[in-house]
């Protein structure tokens, strides 16, 4: 006896009831003589509700600080734990699922913490500070503490603390990005520390290598050369150093300085520099002679930057009340985040799932963007997911058409810097006119024509 069994694939059947039933349709092309201009129509609608959507901005974190915030720190291991440093000395770990404060540290400094980094296991952080000193403390420390007396047993004390032996303040610290060891940049040199030693492991000192005698304000490790590491001066100047070798590489002099540098994780050879000419400059370290791209867009000087975990898009934040997120191999940003109570942004940091971005401003306020101003963070449905993606490739396939370009590019943006915008674009304008009529009026290759990434350099030091 035979049995016929009724058998149906899972792609012609309803999961539940309510769903949509599955429309067949013929594809071919001479049955649907409009299909270019209904996706055109879906497109414009689609980038429109992009930007009706576009709500970028979550939340405060808690109340904030009692001053303005000077530097941040996310875990690379862990996506809820944020460490902030304020000009009064204080320091505040956070929680950014529930944007509270898990613990506060009054004291951690007398005077400005210049930098805050989370060691590479993401249980202990370390801060400096102008005072001249080192702490390490607890990321999780025990808040339910009886007295002060009590501090170091519930894990609220600095668990340790180095000092240099000449007393000079401390602008910026890093962590490394594998083993147990630290870089700091002081008013003197470049030390390289281990949490075993009292005293720095290796010393670079610009003075003693002809580098000048200009304090160093930003030094940051290679995220995959473990003995390459990069600073800042305050002599416009961005230098490298090899830590296994114990020696200095070379160095470039910029017009003017930089105030931030960031490496891009996902390709080691390239960083970016933050500068005080209101631009930001993509570097590789194997030519700095000059930059490979400028970045600009703000209105005034660029403060911090950080890269997305992807590489492929990182955030400023600038003097001039703004932060800007750029594409790495494009010129303008793609986005601008403002408020009208948010004051000059002095740091800015992703999240580690790529997904938010956090700023610090003077005003003392820890704010949580979106990484993406239209995407929804809630957990969305199969449909939904697929209707999204579907919009995306419309609004990218479409991108070029006027109607689309004009609404996916325009922003509300204050009008103080637009019309400092303006003001720019009227002397840039005049001075290539004057340019051009020096040219004119001169013997033929007298006058010497620089690019704009040449006029941003200076010279280049071994």
């Amino acid at each position: 006896m035979k049995i016929k069994a009724l058998s149906r694939a899972s792609y012609k059947t309803t999961s539940q009831k309510g769903d949509l039933q599955k429309e067949h349709r013929n594809l071919d092309p001479k049955y649907h003589p409009f299909q270019k201009a209904k996706e055109y129509t879906r497109a414009v609608t689609s980038v429109k509700l992009d930007r009706m959507f576009a709500q970028p901005f979550l939340g405060s974190l808690g109340n904030g600080h009692r001053d303005a915030i000077s530097c941040t720190a996310t875990s690379r291991k862990n996506l809820v734990s944020f460490v902030s440093g304020a000009l009064d000395g204080e320091v505040r770990i956070w929680d950014l699922a529930t944007r509270k404060e898990v613990a506060e540290i009054p004291k951690a400094h007398y005077g400005i913490v210049s930098g805050i980094c989370i060691n590479s296991e993401s249980n202990t952080f370390l801060s400096c500070g102008y005072d001249g000193k080192i702490r390490q403390w607890r990321l999780f420390p025990d808040t339910q503490k009886a007295s002060e007396e009590d501090e170091e047993e519930h894990g609220c004390g600095p668990l340790d603390t180095w000092t240099l032996s000449d007393g000079s303040g401390f602008k910026s610290m890093d962590h490394h990005w594998r083993e147990d060891q630290f870089a700091t940049a002081s008013t003197t040199s470049v030390d390289i520390w281990s949490f075993d030693r009292s005293d720095p492991i290796i010393s670079f000192s610009p003075s003693k290598i002809g580098w000048g005698d200009d304090s160093v304000n930003i030094v940051r490790y290679n995220p995959a050369e473990s003995c390459l590491l990069a600073h800042c001066s305050a002599d416009r100047g961005v230098g490298l150093h090899d830590v296994r070798a114990g020696t200095s590489l070379k160095k470039t002099i910029m017009s003017m300085k930089a105030n931030a540098l960031e490496w891009n994780p996902m390709e080691p050879l390239n960083f970016v520099v933050a500068n005080e000419d209101y631009n930001c400059y993509s570097f590789d370290m194997r030519m700095l002679a000059k930059p490979k791209l400028i970045h600009r867009g703000f209105v005034s000087a660029v403060m911090d930057i950080s890269w997305s975990p992807t590489g492929r898009e990182f955030v400023a934040g600038s003097y001039d009340k703004t932060i800007r997120i750029f594409h790495y191999q494009k010129e303008r940003s793609r986005e601008i985040y403002h408020l009208k109570r948010m004051q000059r942004v002095m740091t800015v940091d992703y999240s580690s799932d790529n997904k938010y971005i956090i700023s610090g401003s003077d005003d003392s306020n820890l704010r949580l963007w979106k990484a993406r101003a239209s995407e929804s963070t809630k957990q969305l449905r199969p449909r939904e997911e697929r209707a999204l993606e579907y919009r995306k490739a419309l609004v990218k396939k479409y991108e070029h058409m006027p109607e689309v370009r004009r609404i996916n590019k325009s922003r509300t943006i204050p009008k103080l810097i637009k019309k400092q915008t303006n003001i720019a674009h009227i002397q840039k304008e005049s001075a290539n006119r004057k340019q051009e009529n020096v040219i004119k009026h001169s013997k033929p290759g007298s006058v010497e024509v620089k690019s704009q990434k040449r006029k941003a350099m200076v010279k280049e030091v071994s």
